[in-house]
């Protein structure tokens, strides 16, 4: 197609997994895409292709940066980028990360999926985040959907259901699914009421989530440390601001209450959760 310029070509594998993420609408607190960088550093991934962005943004919305290197002026595009590493067990583990594009989806999955087939990719592994009235103090919840019964029956997912306004991850699953790859996407939880501030604790539960969906134990690792340190931070946020500290507590309480009765039936059956990603993303205007 023109658009894939690989580096280094690697030999097609079997049973490759491919974890994609872009920031913008499906990214709340920078969490799905500080995740797959983080699965990305954990897996040992090293560059091996990227997409030209000529085709797919537009550069008034998404724009360059320049810098400069020894003394020389170098801008940089939002390139999304293609890395491949290797997870425990030795599976071939293949990271893309980007800004979700502007224009030409359909062309842009096209690309992912040739690069992806000609890696031996059979799993596709999305991640997102949403925005919800939760506490900063709670745990994240995660969410998994697939569009593959079988792989439903065996991971405890549940077949989406959401209709509405979705962005490239949506697009990129259903691209995936019809192209014959086994493709499944967890999103994470974060605060509304701190929706400007990255939140590595809900990107360090989607690692986790991911872990666990690869059979994996990721160990401890500087996300940790920064979760931690993100909680420390939101409740000096919180504690000085009277109105958010409110508000928060008003969340709080209502969870609180509602944990009373619905705690267990919720972690049995996540569709308040699921209802909560689908009203947020018809919520969620492309501009």
């Amino acid at each position: 197609m023109g658009h894939l310029e690989w580096f280094e070509r690697p030999e097609s594998a079997d049973d490759a997994i491919l974890i994609a993420a872009f920031s913008g609408w499906n990214d709340a607190g920078d969490a799905a895409t500080e995740s797959a960088k983080f699965l990305r550093r954990r897996f040992r991934c090293h560059p091996v292709a990227q997409i030209d962005p000529e085709f797919f943004y537009d550069f008034a919305s998404v724009r360059p940066s320049v810098h400069v290197v020894d003394g020389q002026r170098q801008i940089d595009w939002p390139t999304p980028d293609v890395r491949i590493g290797e997870a425990d067990d030795g599976r071939p583990v293949v990271t893309l990360l980007g800004v979700e594009p502007r224009l030409r989806w359909r062309t842009f999955c096209e690309v992912i999926i040739e690069m992806a087939t000609s890696l031996g990719v059979s799993t596709v592994v999305t991640l997102g985040a949403l925005l919800t009235d939760t506490h900063h103090s709670a745990p994240v919840n995660v969410v998994g959907a697939s569009n593959n019964t079988a792989l439903n029956l065996n991971m405890g997912l549940r077949q989406s259901t959401y209709e509405g306004p979705t962005g490239i991850i949506g697009v990129l699953n259903d691209a995936c699914h019809r192209a014959g790859f086994d493709s499944v996407s967890f999103w994470a939880t974060v605060p509304t009421y701190v929706h400007n501030y990255p939140s590595p604790k809900a990107a360090l539960a989607l690692a986790e989530r991911v872990g666990q969906f690869l059979g994996i134990a990721l160990g401890e690792s500087e996300l940790h440390s920064a979760a931690a340190s993100y909680g420390h931070q939101i409740d000096e946020l919180v504690a000085g601001d009277e109105t958010l500290a409110q508000y928060a507590q008003q969340i709080l309480e209502e969870s609180a209450a509602e944990a009373v009765d619905d705690f267990s039936e919720t972690v049995a059956n996540p569709d308040g959760l699921i209802m909560e990603l689908e009203q947020f993303l018809r919520q969620q205007e492309p501009e």
